[in-house]
């Protein structure tokens, strides 16, 4: 989803630079509510489990794909899929140009001794890349992020009963040594639900997931979860409507800016070196786990491998850390 949403600021500097340019996005149909209100777009579902499936299937798309008058493929993924998928376009001429991902770099960051620890080429920059190899011009601006969304009578339900600031806090990853411990995110939600001056959403998905914030949600007054209650489209809409998001090296930063909204963002054993930092925030948005502690951080770019020992880097971001940083953020 994360880098799904990645895509957004650079898509829109290519339609703002190159207005004459229509675009077919190819995604999951879960995540055709990102590309909403984006002019000059049309969202093509692939049905992965059913149509799509496998090799026969993506053949089928192929053959679906061709039937329209493109000019050309931008694979922003470059994983196994697209690889078949441009198998079937090989001798029609058509320019398919796939992302290059910097593997190499990635590898380099990420080993566990004699790192070159220095900051890669942002993904966003990766996928303008793809672009400008097919000749079109892509300049990313902070102008380049989503209007703010109408809240459906659903989505107001959890923002604007009450007139306080919005905060929204996503305190989950895919991967434990992305995620900051529950007990220490506890403390950040009771301070700022203790100042009564912010309305706190809390953002995430599945049921393990949604119990914890069910369970944040009793404790705290100002807490709610519109997790499991209302629709990916709905909770756009709030996050759209936030004053800073709050969350870990995961998808739901990427959501937020690009909105355009401050997202302060907590990183374990992965790095923002990496190129994965939400667009357009400063570094200063981005606390890290303690390298002096931890030298080895990076461990690895999507935060799924790291050695014995460094399954506690996140307790090095004390409580007090965060809160100083979202105070500052809210003009506090």
């Amino acid at each position: 989803m994360g880098d799904v949403a990645m895509t957004v600021p650079v898509l829109l500097s290519l339609l703002r630079l190159n207005p004459q340019l229509k675009l077919r996005i190819l995604t999951r149909p879960f995540f055709t509510p990102i590309f909403k209100d984006i002019p000059n777009i049309e969202v093509i579902a692939a049905d992965l489990k059913n149509k799509h499936r496998g090799i026969p299937g993506i053949y089928r798309l192929a053959k679906t794909l061709k039937k329209d008058s493109i000019s050309g493929i931008a694979d922003l993924h470059n994983v196994l899929r697209t690889k078949i998928l441009r198998l079937f376009f090989f001798g029609t001429g058509l320019p398919f140009i796939q992302l290059n991902k910097g593997r190499k770099e990635k590898r380099n960051l990420t080993r566990w001794k004699e790192k070159d620890i220095s900051p890669l080429k942002s993904t966003h920059e990766r996928y303008a890349d793809v672009f400008r190899k097919m000749g079109y011009s892509v300049e990313l601006k902070p102008v380049d992020t989503l209007a703010r969304r109408s809240a459906s009578k659903a989505a107001e339900e959890y923002a604007f009963k009450e007139s306080k600031k919005l905060i929204g806090i996503a305190p989950f990853a895919a991967f434990q040594g992305k995620m900051y411990p529950l007990d220490l995110m506890e403390q950040v939600l009771e301070y700022l639900n203790n100042t009564n001056k912010y309305k706190i959403l809390l953002f995430g998905g599945g049921s393990e997931e949604i119990a914890h914030l069910e369970e944040f949600e009793s404790h705290f007054e100002h807490c709610s979860s519109p997790a499991g209650r209302l629709s990916f489209e709905q909770e756009l809409e709030l996050i759209s409507h936030l004053d800073l998001m709050v969350s870990m090296d995961s998808g739901n930063g990427h959501l937020a800016a690009m909105f355009g909204i401050p997202t302060l963002t907590l990183w374990g054993i992965t790095h923002p070196y990496a190129g994965f930092t939400p667009y357009g925030q400063p570094m200063e948005n981005s606390i890290m786990a303690d390298r002096g502690k931890y030298p080895m951080i990076p461990t690895s770019v999507y935060g799924n491998k790291y050695p014995k020992g460094y399954e506690q880097v996140m307790q090095t971001i004390e409580p007090e850390i965060v809160i100083n940083r979202i105070t500052a953020l809210m003009g506090e």
